[in-house]
């Protein structure tokens, strides 16, 4: 399955639930991304920008979205960012697939 890494920020109301109720979301998260038909692969508390750094597997981009949404909705955390992950070795291939469209991309106004 493809990994997908998540970044996101506690809200307010999500930092007041923390200092509240402090406890791990780790099965929480699990749960719901299971619930969805995905795979947490870690979870990471983080400083700076982003509070929370989720790594998971899921079928495609459309779930990764729509399990942000879900918990974007809750208003507990706010800047939801999903990217999709790829290995260096899958990188190689979709550089070899880059290279032979090279030329191939006729820009506007040419």
């Amino acid at each position: 399955m493809p990994l997908f890494i998540t970044y996101a920020s506690y809200s307010q109301s999500g930092v007041q639930g923390m200092v509240e109720n402090p406890s791990d979301r780790a099965d929480v998260i699990s749960g719901l991304l299971e619930k969805a038909g995905a795979k947490l692969v870690a979870i990471y508390m983080t400083t700076g920008t982003n509070d929370v750094v989720l790594v998971s597997e899921t079928n495609d981009g459309s779930d990764a979205v729509a399990l942000g949404m879900a918990v974007a909705a809750s208003g507990s955390l706010s800047n939801i960012e999903t990217v999709r992950a790829w290995t260096s070795a899958e990188f190689v291939d979709i550089a070899k697939k880059a290279g032979g469209l090279v030329g191939s991309y006729t820009p506007p106004g040419s």
